[in-house]
């Protein structure tokens, strides 16, 4: 059998003995993760070197190498990550509902793991430790396939942590990484109906779309991000300008990063010049409409044409679009048009205008008066994530410990028959 196919199968028997597992065994499991984590810093260290070596000289741009870097620091974070996901509540066999049925049948509907979760994902080995770790509280197994960019990384991430498994009793077979990354190997992954029980794809919406439209699997959608700040003609000018620059700036190449600013017309003369000046003070690149364009010009700015390719555009970059818009409707349309159910903010004191905002916007999260870049699961106290959907089904939103569980009824009877 191929690898992936091998792999597969033996992450399946895994995920019998991980969902019977306890919790204090899973816990376990975590603490030893981030342990061993940890004391192969140095050689993940060096692995890592080694990808980025290889990313630089592909041209990779900046925001990507920033995502596939690690350092001490950041190893550290990721290991104290699996131990606060340790101290979290057990999600298993939490009691959903439960009631007596007019039969007298007792039914209660309680938590349980999905099986076999396989994870697609692009330049970001932290994610190698994030799913693991929360696929073991969670009592599933995990199959990780990351790109090739960050392909010694991840293997040498995920080594460590199979052998944490095994040190505490449990299958080190649940947690499997793929070593091939040919475009064959994500295929088969995808095909394996009966072995995996969900994929999960994070990256960018190539790879997306890409896994939507050819699994053969259930696919959780995540991570496509283009978000907005809306500057309603009630914004606080105070707030204007250090949100807009956060929510840009802050870290670029991240999916809850704004790729688009909308402000109302009517106060644009009087807000947006300093906008402008700020993100150009950063060194953002500007795609602006007419009017935009007009007020970086009187501000001394360099600004483009924006195009209708640039309201759809995710950057993932030191890049954003500008436009003036006539209002709250024409802000939400646009929003609702163009944005990927991420997320959105408005700006404003008008009380009944965040509402309406609030209430209309599409989106997994929406913000009034606050940077989108707190949307992550640590920020939400969820502890480490898998990912932020932008579905409706199963999940929405970043994606912590009840997003990888399903539920089961167990029903308890006397005797009774059905008439």
């Amino acid at each position: 059998m191929s690898e992936v196919t091998t792999k597969a199968e033996a992450a399946r028997k895994a995920a019998v003995r991980l969902a019977q597992a306890s919790g204090t065994q899973r816990d376990a499991a975590l603490e030893m993760m981030a342990q061993r984590l940890i004391e192969r810093t140095p050689q993940i260290l060096a692995a890592n070197e080694e990808d980025m070596n290889a990313a630089r000289e592909d041209g990779t741009a900046a925001p990507l190498l920033d995502r596939l870097m690690l350092t001490e620091e950041r190893i550290a974070d990721i290991a104290e990550a699996l131990r606060t996901l340790a101290k979290q509540p057990d999600p298993l066999g939490e009691v959903v509902e439960g009631h007596r049925l007019y039969n007298g049948i007792e039914l209660t509907r309680v938590r349980v793991p999905l099986g076999v979760v396989a994870m697609i994902y692009e330049a970001r080995p932290n994610v190698t430790a994030d799913c693991a770790g929360l696929c073991i509280k969670t009592g599933n197994a995990c199959i990780l396939r990351g790109g090739s960019m960050a392909v010694k990384s991840n293997l040498t991430i995920s080594n460590a942590l199979s052998d944490a498994l095994g040190e505490v009793g449990l299958p080190s077979d649940g947690i499997q990484s793929i070593e091939d990354t040919s475009h064959d190997a994500t295929d088969e992954l995808m095909s394996l109906h009966g072995l995996v029980d969900v994929l999960i794809p994070r990256g960018g919406a190539g790879l997306i779309n890409y896994c939507v439209e050819n699994a053969k699997v259930p696919v959780i959608e995540t991570g496509v991000g283009n978000c907005h700040v809306y500057v309603h003609e009630a914004a606080d000018p105070d707030w204007v300008v250090p949100i807009i620059v956060n929510a840009k700036t802050q870290r670029p190449g991240v999916c809850n990063a704004i790729e688009g600013v909308l402000i109302d017309a009517s106060v644009a003369d009087d807000l947006l010049p300093d906008v402008l000046k700020a993100l150009a003070a950063k060194d953002v690149r500007i795609h602006a409409d007419e009017q935009a364009l007009r007020l970086a010009k009187e501000a001394g700015v360099e600004a483009e044409a924006a195009t209708e390719k640039d309201w759809g555009t995710e950057y993932l970059d030191l890049e954003i679009s500008i436009k003036c818009v006539d209002g709250l409707d024409e802000a939400i349309e646009h929003i609702n048009t163009y944005g990927t159910g991420h997320s959105e903010c408005i700006i404003s004191s008008d009380a009944q205008a965040i509402k309406r905002f609030t209430d209309e916007v599409d989106a997994a999260a929406v913000y009034s008066n606050a940077s989108t870049r707190f949307t992550d699961g640590g920020e939400f106290g969820l502890g480490a994530e898998i990912g932020i959907s932008t579905q409706k089904l199963h999940a929405r939103g970043p994606m912590g410990l009840d997003a990888l569980t399903s539920t089961k009824f167990v029903l308890a009877g006397e005797g009774q028959i059905r008439e």
